[in-house]
């Protein structure tokens, strides 16, 4: 069983991605997370946006993705969406401010992506940064677990 364990930790480790307590929710190291659970990958001046494995578990079943429209534009702390689930409605905040280039449309159809790849094919939108100082106040992977420890703790 130890030897499991090693090889496990060893292999999230070379993936970058950090597991909580609970075993299924993953964290990636390579991306920035903000307290209402969202996450955020830079690319240059661009920057992909979705909801935190950790989120989407809590959600449950994802039956629907309420998207904004390309073109339109975001602020870092506002509301842009909303995912409903079986057990709940949440709105989707914004890490980042910008302008939204791209909408994942697959969202529409299969909403269910959000769940069964939140980092990967669940992405919900693409912005053009507006300021990328604004990703200093997000946390990092290590910060963001933390966080969901706690925030779980408390439950």
């Amino acid at each position: 069983m130890a030897s499991r364990v090693l090889w496990a930790s060893r292999t999230a480790s070379y993936l970058r991605i950090s597991t909580f307590n609970r075993g299924f929710s993953t964290v990636l190291k390579d991306l920035k997370y903000n307290d209402t659970h969202e996450w955020v990958k830079v690319d240059g001046d661009s920057a992909t946006v979705g909801i935190t494995d950790h989120a989407q578990d809590h959600l449950g079943d994802v039956v629907y993705v309420e998207l904004p429209e390309a073109g339109s534009t975001v602020a870092q702390g506002a509301n842009f969406g909303a995912v409903e689930s079986v057990k709940a409605t949440s709105d989707i905040i914004s890490p980042v401010s910008g302008e939204i280039v791209e909408v994942n449309d697959e969202l529409s159809n299969s909403p269910g992506l959000v769940n069964a790849s939140p980092y990967e094919n669940g992405w919900i939108i693409k912005v053009k940064l507006n300021d990328a100082a604004e990703l200093d106040s997000l946390m990092d992977s290590d910060k963001y677990t933390k966080f969901c420890e706690e925030e779980d703790a408390k439950h």
